[in-house]
């Protein structure tokens, strides 16, 4: 039995530990769904799939409660899948194994899925308590909300009753989201013909270790992006040592930092250690460009079999170009609150092999305008290697809304419980509550949670102790709901 069923409170913990013996990885969230299905009917509540997928719950008042508002409880059923290098892990078969270390719950080499594994946990706890007092519930566990928020962009128009909203997928306790940022998926591809390889050598560069992060969160923090980092070298490689372009695979998530690039590389053979000394150049840059920030950096070289087929030389010239050029990070902060990041971009995935080049950006911003602006600005970066480009799964932002009843009332409760006063801010990582209230443009919203840190990393990691408050908050809150 894992050591995390005995933490407290047993309603969101124990929850918890059964979610993580359910694969549920984006794209592939079957079983999540028949498990959260079987958990309804297990404990007595109405529960169905969705034309989108979704799983939606609904609990009756508790007797006397019946003319509260009802509340819409929200978070998602998917992980994003990432594991260290060196994890037989399969995101698809087997379970997450947790264990406990200096107050925080972590997981063996893998992404821990408390991103948003907590707040199911927590609508699963508040399903099943026969004590709670509380007006009507309902319940929206959303599907691959990690890939492109596919659940809520589907959901479907009048099957939700609630006039509130409380998304549990915020990642630090004692703040209260009030906004957040609009996205879109920018994807720009390029078929060639390969050419024959006519080089002596080659050599596989391999850059990982870096933190990656969650691409909305953190990418304020300056970290590294291995695609990014990789173009610096293989164009140095380029010009100085004849080397031509095989393959390119990078990142493997929208919304995650890229931790780990790989290139093949064919050139002469007398330019091997040409290019390993300048793999090692490289790699001492970043460390020390990035001191404080990565501290576990690995840029290495193995020779490898030729390839049979490079990428042609006006190609692979056009694409380096456009990968150094794109632009990555930070584009604005909001002027109105310059801690917050109003317009960012993230070059998440490059993959370049057997005549096709694809690279995956996801790009965000609080004004529609900058989003916009963004991915033209992309479009036509990549337009100049000729590429075409795709532009989808764009939501919204979300516009603050500092006189929200339910945020009011969170507040108060906050600081009855805890004697300290709540953190009430916007968000540049999205949340589905844009688009849920796109849909249902008349709820009442507002986001919170307990504290996790490095989610969409082998790093994510859970602190123990906001979990008890983060139910006590939660559930007092469903008892003090306003009446209709």
């Amino acid at each position: 039995m894992s050591e995390i069923r005995n933490l407290q409170p047993a309603a969101i913990w124990q929850n918890f530990d059964d979610l993580t013996q359910i694969p549920r990885p984006s794209g592939h969230v079957e079983k999540v769904q028949q498990f959260l299905l079987d958990f309804a009917k297990r404990v007595g509540v109405e529960a169905f799939k969705d034309p989108a997928g979704n799983i939606v719950m609904r609990k009756p008042a508790t007797p006397g409660y019946e003319n509260r508002k009802t509340v819409l409880l929200q978070a998602h059923m998917d992980m994003v899948p990432q594991k260290a290098p060196d994890s037989t892990h399969n995101f698809e078969t087997d379970p997450i194994e947790t264990y406990i270390e200096d107050g925080w719950v972590h997981a063996k080499g893998t992404t821990l899925g408390s991103d948003d594994g907590m707040g199911v946990a927590a609508i699963m706890g508040i399903m099943e308590d026969k004590n709670l007092k509380h007006g009507p519930v309902e319940a929206l566990i959303t599907r691959d909300e990690e890939t492109g928020m596919y659940g809520a962009n589907e959901l479907p128009e009048g099957e939700l009753h609630s006039d509130i909203l409380m998304n549990l997928d915020s990642e630090l306790w004692g703040k209260f989201v009030i906004g957040s940022a609009g996205g879109i998926d920018i994807t720009s591809t390029l078929e060639y013909k390969p050419v024959d390889n006519d080089q002596e050598a080659a050599v596989k560069v391999t850059l990982k270790g870096l933190r990656g992060g969650h691409s909305g969160l953190e990418i304020n923090e300056g970290r590294a992006n291995a695609n990014k980092e990789m173009v610096r070298l293989v164009r140095k490689a380029v010009a100085e040592t004849d080397a031509r372009l095989a393959s390119w695979h990078g990142g493997n998530m929208r919304n995650a930092i890229p931790f780990k690039a790989e290139v093949v590389l064919a050139l002469p053979k007398e330019e091997v250690e040409t290019l390993k000394s300048l793999v090692e150049e490289q790699r001492i840059a970043i460390e020390d460009e990035f001191r404080g920030i990565e501290k576990d950096v690995e840029f290495f070289t193995e020779e490898v079999d030729k390839p049979a087929e490079l990428v042609p030389v006006e190609i692979q010239d056009n694409l380096i170009d456009a990968i150094f050029a794109c632009h990555n990070g930070v584009i604005r902060m909001i002027p109105s609150y310059p801690e917050v990041v109003e317009t960012s971009s993230n070059l998440a995935i490059i993959d370049i092999e057997a005549g096709k080049a694809a690279i995956k950006i996801l790009a965000r911003s609080s004004r529609e305008d900058m989003k916009e602006y963004v991915a033209t600005m992309l479009e036509s970066c990549f337009s100049m290697a000729g590429m075409k480009t795709e532009l989808s799964g764009s939501y919204g932002g979300w516009d603050p809304n500092p006189d929200s009843e339910i945020l009011n009332l969170l507040k108060k409760i906050y600081k009855e419980q805890t004697g300290q006063e709540a953190t009430v801010q916007a968000d540049h990582a999205g949340l589905e509550c844009s688009v849920i209230l796109s849909k249902y443009p008349g709820m009442d919203v507002v986001s919170l949670g307990p504290t996790l840190l490095s989610p969409h990393t082998t790093s994510e990691r859970f602190k123990i102790d906001t979990a008890e408050p983060f139910w006590k908050l939660l559930t007092a809150a469903l008892e003090q709901i306003p009446e209709k």
